[in-house]
């Protein structure tokens, strides 16, 4: 019989196993690539101190050579003071793939969070599938993708690549989260350069396969970081921003900080250029409408005619879109559409109130826009407008031209209050379009006088025709406000709306155009 003093003893010694069950030659391989443990990544995530492991012990019984945690280390602590659940992947233990009880551990995690609601992060770096465990390993791979759909828009949950992960390693994190980070150093595939070079014959590069900077110019991450140490800081950051689940608002943050106006907003009363095609930083107006000049920017590396992000109005998070001059001249294309569609639903699933900031010249024109689908896309972000319930302010501030106005948050698609600077030009196209269409006779007629005569159709049409006066005439805008106003007025639509309640027609789930 043993006595409680040896099973202590043997319990210490479980646990010291189970901190590192790859034993030296594990801190060596690590040392080698100079990467933290699985466990020092947690640490740099969560609040120190807060992190509760579980499942360190377990193992599959079956095999007595197998190590303990099964290569991935799971449980839950605290960011900013909040609860929040997380796992990450051990490279030093079968690759950090997924076999058995590594599925039985995360699945478990999963089922966690979706019964307290607290978000979730995944931290990456794995090989995929155990090749070794055969169909146990797609099947619990599958397992875990079905627990990640419950919790899709019911928690936040973030996935971090960190290192080089393929298969299912990345097909997971893709499905199911909203977030996606890595460091400029990770990779990301489906297949790995050997096996494209075995099956299709192909020589490809690991860069230019899979990494971190391509991948985020094709859209599958939203943040690449320079380093680990600054991807935990974007992903605490994030968090900040969310609620913790669906049932609750996001944190208030600093309200009531400079309720007058100040010298940074009146900086905006001549901030748009005088010429209709010179063009601006758009993140130089939007650090002076929000709080703090603080702006959490998503998925800044793709599509970037369009920015998407996070920021606050008195103290309270909403969600930005704005078109970027600089890139397109804000134009509107199938690959921004996809941006601001995701953006929006992960808004809207959060009671995140939206804010658009609009200065685009319309839809971009081009057979290899047609060809790659910008009629569908652009319809989903219609419909991602349409759907959303939650409060919408728009803020015009130089163009807004066709579909663009449309689906930039016009009232008529659901937006609660629009406003407009003294710049706007609201219109079906621009001077020098809809004159080249309507007037293209005259101006040929005029024969040598043609190019003056143009210049003054034009002049007459942004006289006229585009000009804020006419919308608010007309009631498609609810008032042309004072640029430096519009800080304030941000936050007093917002408090005015702060209560909206949208009742929907209960149907077993959208159909959107995919």
């Amino acid at each position: 019989m043993t006595t409680t003093a040896e099973k202590l003893a043997e319990l210490r010694r479980r646990m010291a196993l189970s901190q590192e069950p790859g034993g030296d030659a594990a801190i060596a391989k690590r040392a080698k690539k100079g990467i933290p443990s699985a466990r020092e990544r947690i640490h740099m995530l969560l609040d120190p101190g807060s992190f509760i492991e579980v499942g360190a012990l377990v193992r599959l019984s079956s095999d007595p050579k197998a190590l303990y945690g099964d290569g991935v280390v799971t449980g839950h602590g605290t960011v900013g003071g909040r609860p929040v659940a997380v796992f990450s992947h051990d490279q030093t233990v079968h690759g950090g793939s997924v076999g058995e009880m590594f599925g039985r551990k995360v699945a478990a995690l999963l089922d966690f969070a979706a019964k307290v609601g607290i978000p979730i992060v995944g931290i990456n770096d794995s090989g995929g599938a155990r090749i070794q465990d055969a169909v146990t390993s797609l099947a619990w791979y599958a397992e875990m993708s079905r627990r990640h759909e419950p919790l899709l828009g019911v928690v936040p949950q973030v996935s971090m690549i960190l290192g080089k992960c393929a298969g299912g390693a990345v097909y997971a994190p893709v499905t199911g989260t909203e977030t996606l980070v890595a460091t400029k150093d990770s990779y990301m595939f489906v297949t790995g350069p050997q096996v494209i070079a075995d099956v299709m014959g192909e020589d490809v590069t690991l860069e230019e396969l899979g990494s971190a900077t391509n991948q985020a110019q094709y859209g599958n991450l939203q943040h690449v970081a320079d380093d680990e140490a600054a991807a935990f800081a974007w992903v605490r950051n994030h968090l900040s921003f969310l609620p913790s689940s669906c049932q609750e608002v996001a944190p208030v943050v600093n309200p009531g900080l400079e309720p007058e106006v100040t010298a940074s907003d009146l900086e905006l009363d001549s901030f748009i250029p005088d010429a209709d095609n010179a063009g601006y930083d758009m993140h130089d107006l939007l650090l002076r409408i929000f709080d703090d000049g603080d702006f959490h920017e998503i998925a800044s590396q793709y599509a970037q005619n369009i920015i998407t992000g996070f920021a606050r109005v008195d103290g309270r998070t909403v969600g930005v879109v704005a078109n970027q001059p600089l890139v397109l001249s804000g134009a509107i294309d199938a690959r921004c559409s996809d941006k601001a569609s995701r953006f929006i639903r992960i808004c809207n699933a959060f009671e995140i109130p939206l804010v658009f900031v609009v200065d685009t010249p319309g839809v971009l024109p081009g057979v290899e826009e047609e060809k790659i689908g910008v009629i569908r896309r652009g319809g989903r972000f219609f419909f991602a407008v349409v759907e959303a319930t939650v409060p919408v302010v728009t803020v015009i501030v130089r163009k807004a031209y066709g579909g663009a106005y449309a689906v930039m948050g016009c009232k008529q698609l659901g937006a609660d209050i629009n406003l407009a600077w003294p710049t706007a030009r609201i219109a079906v196209m621009g001077a020098e379009s809809a004159v080249s269409i309507l007037f293209r006779k005259a101006v040929e007629d005029a024969g040598e006088n043609g190019p003056a005569v143009r210049k003054y159709l034009i002049d007459q049409y942004n006289a006229t025709v585009p000009s804020p006066w006419v919308a608010a005439e007309r009631g498609y805008i609810d008032a042309v406000i004072e640029p430096s106003a519009t800080r304030l007025e941000l936050r007093k639509a917002l408090h005015l709306l702060r209560d909206k309640k949208v009742l929907r027609v209960t149907r077993k789930h959208h159909l959107i155009p995919i």
